[in-house]
């Protein structure tokens, strides 16, 4: 038997749409960890009827917010355009901490996202599992672009001869003895990156620290943001590291690319960390 849903304080239960409310706790019967059900995994977790639960599945289904093969269920990204009022106007750490934070957990080690500003990436969102630099990396941190992956991702976007004069109008300092900095080898790594799609960076930015970045593109292609994780370099080989962590980071920038996609033009309304 269905479950009753109570209305909220304050609103009348005449006006209260029990269809509405039991839609909604099939919609929240999906989870990361279990993205494809069945109709009896949905009636259970919704604590709904399998009738109801059929009923609500193909009306998602013929709404485009769900696609099923006969046997399993599974939300389209669709359904993340559900939640573009509540992203318009919000921050990057906002709408990247959820992934940031699956990732990092399921990897073990600490990932960012930073977007390009000048020759610098930003830091607009973290989340940590150790502190494995001297510099303590938070929301607003700078780092130069040209030593770091995720600044490799980013500058792998822009055209060709905006990415000549920045390579040769920037500071390039060695940060330690396996920092590239001469321009023209630069330009083949970040050639090199644009085409593979991915960046790693070994001890260049600082001794013992290894991170691995891939792009976030909007709709049109765009690169916009980068994703990383940062991990000790001794513990791997360079290729054991991206065996680990590419995977699951090009997986996670492809969630953060549909998220992206549901905000349509909104997308360029979401702010940095306030007061950078």
């Amino acid at each position: 038997m269905d479950q009753q849903s109570p209305a909220e304080p304050g609103v009348n239960r005449n006006e209260f749409v029990r269809s509405l409310a039991t839609g909604l706790r099939v919609l929240e019967a999906f989870s990361a960890t279990e993205p494809k059900l069945t109709l009896s995994d949905v009636a259970r977790r919704a604590g709904v009827s399998r009738a109801t639960a059929r009923r609500m599945l193909l009306t998602l289904v013929h709404e485009g917010y769900a696609h099923t093969d006969g046997r399993y269920f599974e939300l389209t990204p669709k359904v993340l355009g559900l939640g573009q009022g509540y992203w318009s106007g919000r921050g990057w750490h906002e709408l990247l901490q959820p992934s940031l934070g699956e990732l990092s957990k399921a990897l073990g080690e600490s990932c960012s996202a930073a977007l390009l500003f000048g020759d610098e990436v930003m830091y607009v969102c973290r989340v940590h599992t150790r502190r494995i630099m001297r510099i303590d990396l938070g929301l607003g941190t700078k780092l130069p672009a040209f030593a770091t992956s995720m600044g490799r991702v980013l500058l792998s976007g822009l055209e060709d001869s905006v990415l000549e004069e920045r390579l040769h109008s920037t500071e390039r300092r060695a940060f330690t003895s396996r920092t590239v900095t001469d321009p023209e080898r630069l330009r083949e790594i970040i050639t090199q990156v644009r085409a593979e799609g991915w960046a790693v960076v070994d001890e260049e930015l600082e001794l013992g620290l290894r991170s691995v970045a891939v792009p976030v593109r909007d709709r049109s292609g765009r690169v916009v943001l980068a994703l990383n994780t940062s991990l000790p370099a001794g513990r791997e080989s360079v290729q054991e590291s991206l065996d680990r962590t590419l995977p699951q980071l090009l997986d996670c920038a492809t969630a953060v690319e549909d998220l992206i996609g549901s905000l349509g033009e909104d997308v360029d309304r979401l702010t940095v960390p306030q007061g950078l």
